[in-house]
């Protein structure tokens, strides 16, 4: 987050330049308002429970009007891509789920793709399929905790409950497949870790069964109750101008009317074999981007259940011994195998020098992964877009001529997860 270092009327200093910027990142304060002696300057964070992290937000009130406001980071900070840069690439897989720890199917998905693009390795279809689906439980995933957490920081406790019900189910099924609940490293490069286990479709079918009755449940709780309309209606708005303009992705564009979607626009994995539609909402409050999210995890269940069905047969990672690990149970008979796996955990795989972006479409947005390889056996450049530090710009737009009172709702509104922005 860019923070201004002096104030004038027209452009701020941003780390040293004079950057003008129609829609700035940082609220300044009309300077008729510091010449008065009414202005107060508090701190919202950086330990708050309603920051979604560690988040520290200074806040310049008249009265109950923010007048001023700035985003300041780095109280997480984790060096996660330079500690990447350090490993081999078969290690440093581990580091990308974990930079966004509800998102961690899409991010872990994005480094292995741009890792595999570098190879030139085409993926078999069943692991394709496989990942797709994976990636659209954990958007449901993602999407449930945001829902849980911001109602409860508007006064609204049920709502928690029941979506933590569903997030249980989600992450028995990340369970069955990748032996742990979170951050399964199930992505590897040229497919999955494992195959499908037996028994895995069942669950997962039982899980779309039942997800869309539970969304009208929520919906239920919140969509008539009067105080939830009232702290989100309204509130928190960002025209579609002013979203473009800070280079806003995911939910947030598309809850400000901007139609796009990287599964959609850019398709990637099995995105453009399966029906669905992108919800887009028109106001650009919280209120619309609830709604997104509550439509998003409808779509997103009808891409499993379209996935389900057409699942393919085959292969669940490609035969190629440069960069895949032999099979675990030729470990035990085949001193060749053995070697292979040691070398291959311990030396890593070389990937051919030259650089690479891309992007998939993660719960928060476009998250893009850019890679640069000098042909080595480690990354010798690694770098994120983290659709949640993008998101933080918008803080002061939101903001704007609104009182205290709505700034947790409109931060909320955001889902950044701090993790992702301080990498």
């Amino acid at each position: 987050m860019a923070v201004a270092s002096e104030r004038s009327s027209g452009e701020a200093i941003y780390e040293g330049s004079r950057i003008p910027s129609p829609i700035p990142s940082v609220l300044l304060v009309p300077e008729e308002l510091r010449l008065g002696e009414d202005i107060l300057e508090v701190n919202f964070g950086p330990n708050h429970p309603s920051t979604h992290g560690v988040l520290r937000l200074v806040v310049e009130l008249d009265g109950e009007t923010v007048v001023g406001l700035r985003a300041v980071i780095g109280y997480l900070h984790t060096g996660f891509e330079k500690s990447m840069e350090s490993k081999t690439w078969w290690k440093a897989i581990p580091y990308a789920p974990r930079m966004d720890y509800l998102s961690f199917q899409a991010n872990e998905l994005a480094f292995v793709m741009a890792i595999e693009k570098l190879l030139g390795i085409e993926v078999p279809p069943k692991a394709t399929w496989m990942r797709m689906l994976l990636c659209e439980l954990n958007r449901v995933h993602s999407h449930l905790v945001w829902l849980g957490t911001s109602a409860l920081e508007l006064g609204a406790i049920s709502p928690f409950w029941y979506t933590f019900r569903e997030r249980d189910r989600v992450l028995d099924l990340f369970e069955m497949v990748g032996g742990v609940r979170m951050h399964t490293r199930y992505f590897q490069v040229g497919g999955l870790a494992e195959d499908i286990p037996r028994g895995f479709f069942d669950e997962c079918r039982k899980f779309v069964e039942v997800m869309p009755g539970a969304v009208d449940q929520y919906e239920q709780l919140l969509d008539q109750n009067e105080i939830w309309l009232r702290r989100t209606k309204g509130v928190g708005l960002l025209s579609a101008e002013d979203a473009l303009a800070l280079g806003q992705s995911g939910p947030v564009l598309r809850g400000s009317g901007v139609d796009w979607d990287l599964r959609r626009a850019a398709p990637y994995l099995a995105y453009d074999q399966v029906e669905f539609d992108v919800p887009v909402k028109q106001n650009g409050d919280v209120w619309d981007r609830y709604k997104v999210h509550m439509d998003e995890m409808r779509e997103s269940t009808r891409i499993v259940d379209q996935a389900l069905e057409g699942m393919p047969g085959g292969p669940w990672i490609v035969d190629d011994r440069k960069v895949v690990l032999p099979p675990r149970e030729e470990l035990h008979t085949s001193m060749e195998s053995l070697i292979h796996h040691f070398k291959l955990v311990t030396e890593g795989f070389r990937v051919p020098e030259g650089e690479v972006y891309l992007a998939v479409e993660s719960p928060r947005g476009e998250f893009g992964c850019y890679l640069c390889s000098d042909g080595g056996p480690k990354p010798w450049r690694v770098r994120f877009r983290a659709p949640s530090f993008v998101a933080l710009e918008a803080t002061a737009t939101l903001m704007r001529e609104s009182l205290i009172a709505d700034m947790i709702a409109a931060v909320g509104s955001l889902d950044t997860v701090m993790g992702e922005c301080d990498r």
